[in-house]
């Protein structure tokens, strides 16, 4: 399929440890796509941490500051230097984009990491982030600013003691016929494109909307063959279905349309978008 590859991957890191993992995740599509990874670290301001309102004396403020950026320093040469050691031992090279080759930048970007995904994720055919750790809260933030601020797909990596090379050649689609769910298929056209087998999982569709059966006629037409896993939404909650029908399949990561009820009352009532941040223990590619 013309021009269906991933040519820019995203990773917005900070110092919470769980860098590596995604890291492995996104280089084995870079290797696979012969795409640039561009790691961003994000940078915080001394004013990011002020609390507003708070008259804080001037003397304390630049004490404050100082031990801000002394403190940024190191971290950002610690991230530095793992970054260039997980980039050779994943077979990126570190260098400007080169067509067919698999290679990584590390961007310091100064600010919250929401911004920095809001600002580098735009132009991203990939945003890759961590699964977010609510008993730590880590990650949420990043992963709501992904989905809904840069219009990009956004695979979320579980944490994992190895990445397989072929994770992303068993593809499996959530289909619903709903308006997240065709963003879903348009944008991770390139995973879809460069898969060795697709399957439609499906549920059932709400009225006038495509069938599973159009989609796999669209997806044809377009150069790629997909079967099609009808299962009953009657039996337990969507969302774990679709992790166990992927499982099922020997699917090694899910694509589907994320959080068609809002972010706030599914994190909250556990819709199935939700669920399956949750729950899920391979890779997802999820688009609002």
């Amino acid at each position: 399929m013309p021009n269906s590859s991933l040519h820019t991957i995203m990773l917005p890191v900070r110092g919470d440890g769980k860098g590596d993992n995604v890291l492995a995740h996104a280089a084995v599509l870079a290797r696979k796509h012969g795409a640039r990874v561009r790691v961003v670290h994000c940078r915080l301001r001394t004013k990011d941490l002020m609390s507003y309102g708070v008259v804080i004396p001037k003397i304390v403020r630049q004490q404050i500051e100082a031990a801000v950026e002394q403190n940024a320093d190191v971290t950002e040469a610690q991230l530095l230097q793992e970054f260039r050691d997980l980039a050779d031992e994943f077979g990126l090279k570190e260098q400007d984009h080169e067509p067919g080759k698999a290679t990584a930048r590390f961007i310091e970007y100064e600010g919250k990491q929401v911004d920095a995904v809001r600002h580098f994720g735009r132009l991203a055919d990939l945003i890759c982030v961590s699964q977010p750790d609510p008993s730590l809260n880590l990650g949420i933030n990043t992963m709501k600013s992904a989905l809904f601020s840069s219009g990009r797909p956004v695979m979320m990596c579980p944490h994992q003691e190895s990445v397989a090379e072929d994770f992303a050649d068993n593809v499996c689609i959530g289909w619903n016929g709903s308006l997240e769910a065709s963003r879903a298929v348009a944008l991770a056209m390139p995973m879809i494109a460069h898969a060795k087998s697709v399957t439609i999982l499906s549920s059932g569709v709400a009225e006038h909307a495509a069938s599973p059966e159009q989609l796999q006629r669209y997806l044809e037409l377009r150069g790629v063959s997909a079967g099609i896993r009808n299962f009953d939404p009657k039996r337990s909650v969507v969302g774990r279905q679709l992790l166990q029908e992927t499982k099922d399949e020997g699917g090694g990561v899910l694509i589907m349309g994320a959080y068609h009820d809002s972010f706030e009352r599914e994190s909250l009532f556990g819709g199935n978008s939700q669920v399956v941040v949750n729950e899920a223990d391979f890779p997802i590619i999820m688009v609002h």
